[in-house]
């Protein structure tokens, strides 16, 4: 059954506000020295990518980490599996959102045969400790996962084979996903029997139309995080101090950049 699309200005209007409680969460974040990790996982092409990117667009890149690993490293792939996600967590007052995350060994890993049989069952034992260590520890955790259909997903990847925009996005890794779709159902639907865990659950975002997608996933991240505004100091505008004789060089010494603007 399709789904309706959310039309522009009504979704534009929603996300602006959920945004603006996106920076409250931040400040807040910042004043009490909380710690939130945010997990984004799900098929490639379900809209992961541009849901980050609305969350963070109005945040402060100090504040709020995005973390996209590429693959393990020779060195890395000898350590503890967790071990290189550990370092990216969030001190206090930061906020770290995993483009995909340790969930790369209970999918695109498992099945394309880059792990083990047993480095994978020893993550879904490790898996569940682990997330039960960072919320003991005080970490705010969610875990999303985007869903898309088949059909939709196929469209997707033809609109980015098409578009010289967006042909970075697409890689043969994604298109594996297209042959081994219930391979990849299967190995979903494992990986939440073992990591659905009261401590840490997981969300599943519906994301056949990303508008929709991406409002209800801000909106219930919003809903889980116990945050209050947090008040600002006030601040003026000082008055500029009179000129003490400065005067700039002259311009013929710089080396500035060509106006190009002529016509448009």
């Amino acid at each position: 059954m399709a789904v309706q699309k959310l039309r522009r200005k009504p979704y534009e209007k929603e996300l602006l506000r959920l945004q603006a409680e996106l920076v409250k969460v931040q400040e807040w974040v910042r004043a009490e020295g909380q710690r939130l990790v945010v997990l984004f996982e799900g098929r490639d092409a379900a809209g992961k990518g541009g849901t980050i990117k609305r969350v963070t667009e109005y945040l402060n890149p100090r504040i709020t980490q995005i973390v996209a690993l590429p693959a393990p490293t020779e060195r890395e792939r000898t350590q503890w599996y967790f071990q290189r996600y550990v370092e990216h967590l969030p001190a206090a007052g930061n906020i770290v959102l995993f483009d995909r995350s340790w969930y790369n060994r209970a999918g695109v890993e498992r099945v394309m045969g880059f792990c083990t049989q047993d480095e994978y069952t020893r993550f879904l034992h490790q898996c569940p400790i682990f997330e039960r260590l960072l919320v003991e520890d005080g970490i705010l955790l969610r875990k999303y996962w985007f869903s898309v259909s088949d059909a939709e997903q196929e469209r997707r990847f033809r609109a980015r084979l098409d578009d010289p925009m967006r042909h970075w996005k697409l890689s043969r890794m994604d298109l594996e996903s297209i042959t081994r779709w219930e391979e990849y159902s299967r190995a979903k639907d494992e990986m939440l029997i073992h990591t659905h865990i009261p401590e840490a659950p997981w969300y599943d975002v519906e994301s056949e139309d990303k508008r929709r997608a991406r409002i209800n996933m801000i909106s219930h991240l919003l809903s889980t995080i116990p945050y209050e505004e947090v008040e600002r100091p006030s601040m003026e505008i000082p008055e500029r101090p009179p000129s003490t004789g400065y005067r700039r060089p002259p311009r013929r010494l710089d080396t500035s950049v060509p106006d190009v603007t002529t016509g448009l």
